[in-house]
């Protein structure tokens, strides 16, 4: 196992390798093993900084996969990867034991949709492997997050669960510089919670974490340019070139090549 030490002196690109049948943009596209090593090629080609492998879809309304089932899923394909790249492998999973088995497979680090809650011993794995862990917001389950979600202030709620999460995560002995805050785009939020959320990104750089912002091809994007799922890339890199202004560190996308462009710019006229 390699210890990751990620470089965030520009923002980076986390490349999604949905390894399922279901996912809500790509679900079947890279199922078999081969397909999926293709795309990962593929990817690295196009400039991403982080691959990040999933084999549980947790899109709305979503059903779960057994554990053997995600495991068939990711490890033989992070083995694939770790054979002809060093690049950093992100596990996308809420189970303990895949990311146990994925860290031990290759993988660098933890993306747990639920952020150290469906699963009380991610913590300890966290903190046993000493990797970079993203602790997501999240309200509700995939199956159930998307019914009649509701905030009084979207803003302050999620702020309070970084909060409780963090020291959290922090007394199960994961370190500081290990834990990367996402606010969960989609996942229990109405369309308004989404847009506030990317207008206001900054305000989450109180708590001195990296953050990741995963908005890619998402049905907030397709509301509002009322545009079906297929065609939701311009809103898509629209998305990203506002996060990564209002500081986003990591951006979790599908296209790769587009993104890449748009992180270049973006970050070039910050950085002017």
């Amino acid at each position: 196992m390699e210890k990751l030490a990620l470089n965030l002196a520009r923002p980076l690109i986390m490349g999604i390798l949905n390894v399922t049948e279901d996912s809500f943009y790509d679900g079947g596209l890279y199922f078999s093993l081969e397909k999926a090593v293709l795309r990962a090629k593929e990817m690295i080609d196009e400039g991403a900084d982080i691959i990040d492998v999933g084999g549980e879809s947790t899109r709305p309304f979503s059903q779960r996969v057994p554990l053997e089932e995600e495991l068939k899923r990711t490890i033989p394909v992070i083995k694939k990867i770790r054979e002809f790249s060093n690049i950093p492998i992100s596990i996308d999973t809420y189970k303990s034991k895949v990311a146990y088995e994925a860290i031990m497979a290759g993988a660098n680090m933890i993306n747990d949709i639920s952020g150290l809650s469906f699963d009380r011993e991610m913590a300890k794995v966290a903190s046993k492997l000493d990797v970079p862990i993203v602790i997501m917001h999240i309200k509700g389950r995939p199956e159930d997050m998307q019914v009649s979600p509701y905030y009084e202030d979207v803003l302050r709620e999620i702020k309070d669960y970084f909060r409780e999460r963090i020291e959290y995560a922090k007394s199960e002995g994961i370190r500081e510089e290990n834990i990367i805050i996402d606010p969960g785009i989609g996942f229990g939020k109405r369309v308004e919670d989404n847009l506030k959320i990317l207008k206001n990104l900054n305000q989450f750089k109180e708590f001195n974490k990296p953050i990741l912002i995963g908005t890619s091809m998402k049905s907030f994007i397709g509301v509002v340019t009322q545009s079906p799922l297929k065609e939701r890339l311009a809103g898509t890199l629209a998305s990203v070139a506002i996060s990564i202004w209002n500081g986003a560190d990591i951006v979790r996308v599908h296209n790769v090549k587009e993104t890449k462009k748009v992180v270049d710019l973006v970050h070039a006229i910050k950085m002017s």
